[in-house]
């Protein structure tokens, strides 16, 4: 049986053929660089990641062509990584791989005439922001500045501003994709179109995007967004709950909300950090927030910010500790096109407990992203390979715990499920559906893809990946 030294030596062999000639600024990389190598493969999830023992930095497209074909010629498992910001549990299933990593395709380049930006398959939200507001546009991007865009993209791509720009997806005009046979190609609606279709929910399926395209937007409110957070304490959490369900049928396409389930160490119980944006006037804001002030939060923070700013500025300025790198995190999770006061009320109460039994895990936090869909629903539905455009929230448990703790470890996989299925329950869909970039491993095809739109996507797979070279994330059979 081969060990992990063996895959060391043959992939160190084939990369190092004196026969290929690299690209002076690709870098290979392996265990025993040391901390290059650490840096070059650290995630930002660190529960059941997939584990390397060689890493190609490509300098260039052919270089990331070439070494997809050593890759595939030599029968090297491999993963193209952006952000490394990718946290389902399948990633794990690849075990002494090589990592291709995209971090040097990260240039942005925009176009003011045609209000059109390509950027390269390495780039993160916060390389976009400022470039793309500087230049007087606006664009959707996710709720924090370390994921790679692209990665983000071709799971559909929700966000604060899904409600007047649609998912990120919708703003995609075309991309350069490396096949599982080597080829490179350019995906658009006018050029290979099924399989743009299909890249535009499954993408992580069919190739490596080495660059994309996307439409950039006006700025909405001269750029201008107002930020409101709010530190909501245990006893008022049910009228909070209630306040947020009667925006069921009522949330502005302008306005969104990410609100956290949390343990606050001060009373030591659970609380609530609410963070909501409008893409408006402040005076509106206040407003259309009224049932939230109403509340009394013991703690407020309203600002006006330029719209690249607020990913900076949400949450009393949480980015830096959500982007940190390599903590363990569990995240399970599930759409909603219904609000329930009743199931957050159980899920903090769960949660309250759960903070006292197991103190070592008390970083762990439920995230209910209320997203507003009105733009997003306008988009034709067989548009894309993305199932799920009448979500109108997505909730994310993300459990964290000490790595040697496994009470807590298994308190942790009970406790999520059950949290789960309590969101399934009042969602509003018949059954569990989840965002493919949320999903945790165990869901089902059709619950990631949807019925609808799974059966031409094993068409497609069989079409531009009939060996399953690109298998590691929610892999279509």
């Amino acid at each position: 049986m081969a060990t992990e030294g063996d895959s060391i030596t043959n992939i160190r062999a084939v990369l190092t053929n004196g026969g290929i000639k690299w690209a002076t600024n690709t870098t290979i990389l392996f265990p025993d660089d040391g901390a290059s190598f650490t840096n070059a493969t650290e995630r930002w999830n660190v529960f059941r990641p997939p584990t390397y023992v060689a890493v190609v930095r490509p300098g260039t497209e052919n270089d990331a062509v070439a070494v997809v074909k050593l890759a595939r010629s030599h029968g090297i498992p491999f993963l193209a990584t952006g952000g490394r910001h990718g946290y389902g549990t399948t990633l794990g299933d690849l075990q002494n791989g090589l990592e291709i990593d995209l971090s040097q395709f990260n240039e942005v380049y925009i176009n003011k005439t045609t209000a059109t930006m390509t950027i390269g398959g390495g780039t993160t939200f916060a390389d976009v922001m400022d470039p793309v507001y500087a230049a007087g546009f606006q664009i959707a991007t996710g709720s924090c500045s370390c994921p790679g865009m692209v990665g983000v993209t071709i799971g559909a791509g929700v966000g604060r501003s899904s409600g007047v720009f649609g998912l990120i997806q919708d703003s995609l005009i075309s991309a350069r994709i490396i096949l599982a046979d080597g080829r490179l190609i350019e995906v658009s609606e006018e050029s290979n179109s099924d399989l743009f279709w299909g890249i535009r929910g499954a993408g992580a399926n069919f190739g490596i995007i080495t660059s994309a395209t996307y439409r950039l937007h006006p700025q909405i409110n001269d750029g201008q967004a107002v930020n409101m957070d709010f530190i909501i304490p245990f006893d008022s959490a049910p009228a909070y709950f209630d306040a947020l369900e009667s925006y069921n049928n009522s949330l502005p396409p302008e306005l969104a909300s990410v609100t956290v389930i949390m343990f606050n160490e001060t009373s030591n119980s659970a609380a609530l950090l609410a963070n909501w944006v409008y893409l408006g006037p402040e005076e509106k804001a206040r407003e259309l927030l009224a049932p939230i002030f109403n509340i009394k939060p013991t703690t407020t923070a309203i600002s006006v910010v330029p719209w690249s700013k607020v990913v900076s500025v949400a949450g009393f300025n949480i980015d830096p500790l959500l982007c940190q790198p390599a903590k363990i995190r569990a995240l399970y999770s599930a759409n909603v096109r219904n609000l329930s006061a009743a199931t957050y009320n159980t899920t903090f109460e769960q949660m309250n407990s759960f903070y006292q039994d197991h103190p070592d895990a008390r970083g762990s936090v439920i995230q209910l992203e209320i997203f507003p869909n009105q733009k997003t629903l306008s988009v034709d539905r067989q548009s894309t390979a993305y199932p799920w455009r009448d979500a109108l929230g997505n909730m994310i448990i993300n459990f964290t715990w000490l790595e040697k703790n496994q009470t807590s470890a298994t308190a942790v996989q009970k406790l999520a499920r059950k949290i789960r299925q309590g969101f399934v329950d009042t969602s509003g869909y018949p059954g569990l559906s989840v965002y493919v970039n949320y999903a945790y491993g165990d869901e089902s095809l059709d619950q990631i893809y949807g019925k609808e739109n799974l059966p031409r996507l094993v068409r497609l797979k069989k079409t531009w990946d009939p060996n399953g070279i690109f298998r590691f994330s929610n892999q279509l059979p």
